[in-house]
């Protein structure tokens, strides 16, 4: 049985998202505060983490900057539950690692319809049976989430890789960011599309020579991104 941890102080919003998941048929389990959280998800490895931002102890952003900073916990899919609906505290959220942000007041419905989302991207995405894929300098190890740049190893993210993944096999083709968010997050309903921006940011960090004004990764305004063909 698929099991979700949800990181919660209030009891009401706890038992809330309880009672929807169980009815969906998922194990929960639930923490309220962000040391207990970091010691039942380590302990009990769970498929999913529901993680609210402000919890006593130690706060929610800084719950899943450690979660995705241990190795036995990195890879656990997060989607934050918070009353702030400040952009940079989503935007903080995404960059440390969390896969969705889901604001209060909240539809048990969407939210269920989150978790199964991001469950389903624990199985492999579109095109990643294939075992390597190599353009240009890039190479991938795709079913080892293995990143290299001219055969030096590059950590990337798991959206970040898959998002890569994506960009690789359809160079020179413009993506519009509803594709993505589809293809990468396998949204298929309306959802915030600076997510996708978020990922790109922080690819850019790690791809480009100058993340400022990027050779490989180019934005079409109002429309998406396209991944530059590659002159040898």
């Amino acid at each position: 049985m698929t099991r979700i941890l949800v990181v919660d102080d209030e009891v009401a919003i706890q038992e809330l998202v309880r009672y929807n998941l169980e009815r969906s048929g998922f194990e929960v389990l639930t923490a309220p505060d962000g040391p207990t959280a970091l010691a039942k998800a380590e302990q009990t490895l769970p498929d999913l983490i529901i993680l609210d931002l402000m919890l006593p102890g130690i706060d929610g952003l800084e719950v899943c900057r450690r979660l995705k900073a241990n190795k036995a916990t990195a890879a656990i899919p997060i989607i934050i539950l918070s009353a702030k609906n400040d952009e940079l505290d989503k935007i903080l959220g995404l960059e440390l690692g969390a896969d969705d942000y889901v604001t209060k007041p909240f539809s048990p419905r969407e939210l269920l319809a989150r978790v199964k989302v991001c469950l389903r991207r624990l199985i492999l995405p579109e095109g990643m049976d294939q075992p390597r894929l190599q353009v240009g300098p890039f190479l991938m190890e795709v079913q080892e989430y293995r990143f290299y740049i001219a055969n030096t190893a590059i950590k990337l993210a798991p959206k970040e890789f898959e998002l890569m993944h994506y960009f690789l096999l359809n160079v020179g083709k413009v993506l519009r960011r509803e594709l993505l968010l589809q293809k990468i997050w396998g949204y298929d309903y309306c959802a915030d599309t600076r997510t996708v921006d978020v990922h790109v940011h922080h690819l850019r960090e790690k791809i480009e020579p100058d993340p400022a004004n990027p050779i490989y990764i180019e934005t079409i305004r109002r429309v998406g991104y396209r991944f530059r063909e590659i002159v040898d």
